[in-house]
């Protein structure tokens, strides 16, 4: 009964929250081009518009690899190795799991994400942050309970994106003083304020963070903090600070990048970049559960264990 009640009072909490941007949302018009010669877009408020929906997917892996292999910065290059059989370039089919991956194009000239450290690799970690990435993300000896699988195996959470790997998808629309975010990740939906409040007090955790933003130019910048740490990224902890920048290049194109700041994890900050492309496939609800018969599975079969053992 209780998660009954809640489940109304959430749900009527975000109708009021989206009749509260209605009018905006109506203003809210398509990208339009400032003054002549200038190369920004303006929301008709006179923010840097942003709206629309974006990709990243892409080949360039976040980190430069160490073992000699060779990284293809070019997407003309690559199209014409995804044309060859997958046995004759040497990248086989991969795991079940590579169906879902869509690989996107490599990000021009970077043999990395990361752009800094220059090296394009993670910087050294702390020994406590080197425990917490070791941790297996499932049980060694089956799974008595759903709570002791992962967030994101579960459908609850996903990771912070810093990759271009699955779902690397955003929905941004703006209104006079917000910037709401979906990005094609289980339940994901960030409402960023620009108005200069302050953030939550630092016991008020969340698994997506806290988000404030505002406006450096024509860059949007957003700082997250206030994460639960329950969902651990490259072995974050809850004192992990996220800054965000978003510019717009032009009619298709988003430069972003990410600093992840968190001294319990990594000797120092660090920052990756991911361009994103303006999406001409259309956006499409994420549905974890539907099909899904893993969490069945995987509990069924612990249950058929504990009877085999008690006999």
């Amino acid at each position: 009964m209780k998660d009954r009640f809640f489940a109304i009072i959430s749900a009527l909490t975000t109708a009021i929250a989206l009749l509260s941007l209605a009018p905006a949302l109506i203003r809210a018009q398509a990208p339009q081009k400032a003054a002549a010669g200038a190369t920004t877009f303006r929301t008709p408020w006179g923010d840097p518009d942003l709206q629309g929906e974006w990709t990243g997917m892409t080949t360039t892996p976040l980190q430069k690899p160490t073992d000699g292999r060779v990284v293809i910065t070019d997407p003309e290059i690559l199209a014409k190795e995804y044309d060859k059989d997958p046995e004759e370039t040497g990248r086989g089919v991969g795991t079940y799991n590579a169906f879902w991956r869509e690989y996107g194009q490599p990000v021009p000239g970077q043999e990395s994400l990361i752009i800094d450290p220059p090296d394009g690799r993670l910087p050294a970690m702390t020994p406590e942050g080197k425990q917490r990435a070791s941790r297996s993300r499932f049980p060694a000896d089956g799974s008595a309970n759903p709570e002791d699988r992962s967030p994101n195996e579960r459908c609850i959470n996903w990771e912070i994106t810093i990759d271009g790997g699955v779902s690397t998808w955003y929905r941004i629309v703006q209104t006079p003083g917000y910037v709401a975010i979906n990005q094609y990740r289980m339940h994901d939906m960030r409402m960023v304020p620009l108005d200069n409040r302050p953030p939550l007090p630092d016991d008020v955790k969340m698994w997506q963070g806290d988000s404030r933003g505002h406006f450096e130019g024509d860059t949007l910048v957003i700082e997250t903090r206030n994460f639960n740490g329950k969902q651990l990224v490259q072995g974050s902890s809850d004192k992990l600070r996220v800054i965000e920048r978003f510019t717009r290049v032009d009619a298709n194109n988003i430069h972003y990048e990410a600093t992840l700041i968190d001294p319990t994890t990594w000797a120092k900050p660090w920052t990756f970049a991911n361009p994103l492309r303006k999406d001409t496939e259309g956006f499409y609800e994420y549905g974890c559960h539907e099909g899904n018969q893993a969490m069945t599975g995987i509990l069924s079969g612990t249950r058929a264990e504990e009877r085999k053992n008690a006999k």
